[in-house]
């Protein structure tokens, strides 16, 4: 197998609908045959295999089936070397913009999420313990510019 459908497009194979959409529509003006400062041939060549990919990875059903052709998945990789089965290799035929082997985008784990999670309430808990801290202590929470301002909000019938 020659280039990917990916690689084609010049995106990696978490790309969104829209990003694919949007690879699409920038190579298909580039390459059109009636638009192109390309020889006639070349770009009718290039623009079939734009329309091919875009046909194919625009359609979730083979979208789908070419990912397993090409034996990528979202989830986790299994290849086999010599009769014995090992994970988390990458593909040889699966080719990112970079082919650097790595990817370049990818969801966030439940763990990242988790820990962003802890990180947001931690930053809201030391948020909510200064005020009360300053509160307590009888600081003003508003220098002596603002307060005026404030008051004035408070007194508002």
């Amino acid at each position: 197998m020659s280039r990917t459908y990916y690689a084609i497009l010049g995106v990696t194979p978490w790309a969104s609908e829209i990003d694919i959409r949007r690879a699409y529509r920038d190579l298909s003006k580039l390459y059109h045959p009636d638009t192109t400062q390309l020889p006639k041939d070349d770009a009718v060549d290039n623009f079939r295999q734009v329309n091919e990919a875009y046909a194919t990875l625009s359609n979730a059903e083979r979208r789908s089936a070419y990912d397993r052709l090409i034996q990528f998945s979202r989830f986790q990789y299994t290849t086999f070397d010599n009769g014995v089965k090992s994970k988390n290799q990458i593909p040889k035929n699966l080719q990112t913009i970079d082919n650097d082997g790595l990817p370049s985008e990818r969801p966030l784990s439940g763990g990242e999420l988790f820990a962003l999670l802890l990180i947001g309430a931690t930053l809201v808990a030391c948020l909510v313990l200064v005020v009360l801290v300053a509160l307590l202590r009888g600081d003003r929470l508003f220098p002596d510019a603002i307060a005026p301002i404030s008051t004035f909000w408070l007194n508002m019938p």
